[in-house]
């Protein structure tokens, strides 16, 4: 894999309030990139998605760190991983089914993972029970404008 261009490392509580500050740094990350207003928003999106996932499933509710890790490549290759230290998933690609949840008791409608893989290029979950999840989410910028 080629090295990174630019590179950015956060950590912050699993709080709700820090979903809309994850979206806002990946925002300010990719800048400079010049992202389409689409793109843009697919990657809020998907951060979004995924942070909330560490939040709600993760840590079920309970207090705990996400990390939030993005890379910049020269072909416009953004790469972002989200990772809490909660729970885990015992079943990835059960996870993965639209519809699927562990959220029984709220109003949840199990479209995190399906979200995240319409609005990225890749999506990859790894995962082991009592040890926590990571999601990457990787998406090329300016790909449909000859760049």
């Amino acid at each position: 894999m080629k090295q990174a261009v630019n590179e950015m490392k956060l950590r912050f509580p699993s709080k709700s309030c820090n979903e809309a500050f994850a979206r806002g740094a990946v925002s300010a990350f990719i800048m400079h990139l010049d992202p389409t207003v689409n793109e843009l928003s697919d990657l809020k999106t998907a951060v979004s998605e995924a942070v909330t996932n560490c939040i709600v499933h993760g840590y079920r509710r309970q207090s705990g760190m996400i990390f939030l890790d993005g890379k910049i490549f020269d072909d416009g290759r953004v790469l972002l991983k989200i990772r809490d230290k909660g729970c885990g998933i015992e079943d990835v690609a059960q996870a993965m089914q639209p519809l699927f949840t562990t959220a029984a008791d709220e109003e949840r409608a199990g479209l995190g993972f399906a979200v995240m893989q319409s609005f990225c290029d890749k999506v990859r979950v790894k995962s082991a029970p009592g040890k926590g999840t990571t999601v990457t989410l990787e998406k090329r910028l300016g790909a449909d404008d000859g760049a």
